[in-house]
């Protein structure tokens, strides 16, 4: 399933983040730790160039914790980068981020040269949360929804350390299917964007594999992890429709309510921790859908040549 979501606000917000990135020593890129490699955005990678960079890996509490360590290594592994977990139980993520951009940017601090921080992130993944939590107040608008922030707001993180935010910022062309179906389970693209039953049969088609037994645990469908793996998507969300009575007339399962229960279960961590990728399965995704992508670029016609303009 191709997924695509790029409203016109990130536009503004990609101009606003290649113009504020000349003054910044260091960039935090915050990701989904569900989800770190589908949550990366290239297009911040372009826009920041060799900036040092932090990996900050939200939600870890929401996260599988084997597969958060392989993404951790996977980042620290990159030059000048540096990777750490974070959930919404840190009581000081400020002193968190603070040594971590110090240890990036040595050179910067105090009053004459203070460290400039950066933050970005794809939607709904959490930075308005921090923010309120680092300013120890609602400052930023925070919501369920894909696109919430849309200013540009500045924060001290300390008397000689300040943080910019940005509103979330997608990539204009999502090359990777998988992606875009993890992205969607996650809230990260809007409601108009995709279709929720294929994106719980998705969904639930990756669970039954590497995860049998959290999914039996929650949905109790009666079958071992072998069966469960063999078992047909549809015939899952069938048996949950069932299950939390999501009918219609004449005994019927309503697909689209079954598909939106599987999907709040994923989101609110109803099914136990998660990660739905580990680095080398990413990579095999990007690998194949940048050669899908290529292909498709060289297979488009050629846009017909624009006239000269007119002399007046």
């Amino acid at each position: 399933m191709s997924i695509q979501w790029f409203p016109g606000h990130m536009h503004l917000t990609r101009k606003a983040i290649a113009e504020r990135v000349k003054a910044i020593d260091v960039v935090i890129e915050m990701l989904d730790a569900r989800l770190p490699g589908s949550s990366a955005n290239p297009l911040l990678a372009e826009l920041t160039g060799h900036k040092p960079t932090l990996k900050v890996l939200n939600k870890q509490d929401m996260a599988d914790p084997a597969r958060t360590e392989q993404w951790l290594a996977h980042y620290r592994a990159q030059p000048g980068t540096r990777a750490i977990p974070l959930d919404a139980s840190h009581t000081s993520p400020a002193r968190a981020l603070v040594a971590e951009c110090r240890e990036l940017a040595p050179l910067r601090g105090g009053m004459v040269k203070p460290l400039r921080v950066l933050i970005c992130g794809i939607p709904n993944v959490g930075k308005s949360t921090l923010i309120n939590t680092l300013m120890g107040k609602r400052a930023a608008k925070t919501g369920d929804e894909a696109g919430v922030t849309r200013n540009e707001q500045r924060v001290a993180l300390a008397d000689d350390c300040y943080l910019f935010d940005t509103p979330g910022v997608l990539w204009p062309r999502i090359v990777v299917p998988e992606s875009g179906t993890l992205l969607a389970a996650s809230g990260a693209v809007g409601r108009n964007a995709y279709d929720d039953e294929t994106v719980a049969l998705d969904l639930l088609d990756l669970l039954k594999v590497d995860y049998p037994a959290l999914l039996e645990e929650r949905y109790r469908f009666g079958l071992d992890p072998a069966a469960l793996a063999q078992a047909h998507a549809d015939a899952l969300m069938e048996s949950i429709g069932r299950q939390r009575g999501a009918l219609v007339a004449g005994g019927k399962v309503n697909l689209t309510k079954a598909a939106e229960l599987v999907i709040a279960d994923f989101r609110q961590g109803h099914m136990g921790r998660i990660t739905l990728e580990t680095p080398p399965q990413f990579l095999r995704w990007l690998a194949a859908g940048e050669a899908a992508d290529a292909e498709r670029q060289k297979q488009r016609p050629d846009r017909p040549k624009a006239r000269p303009a007119r002399r007046r």
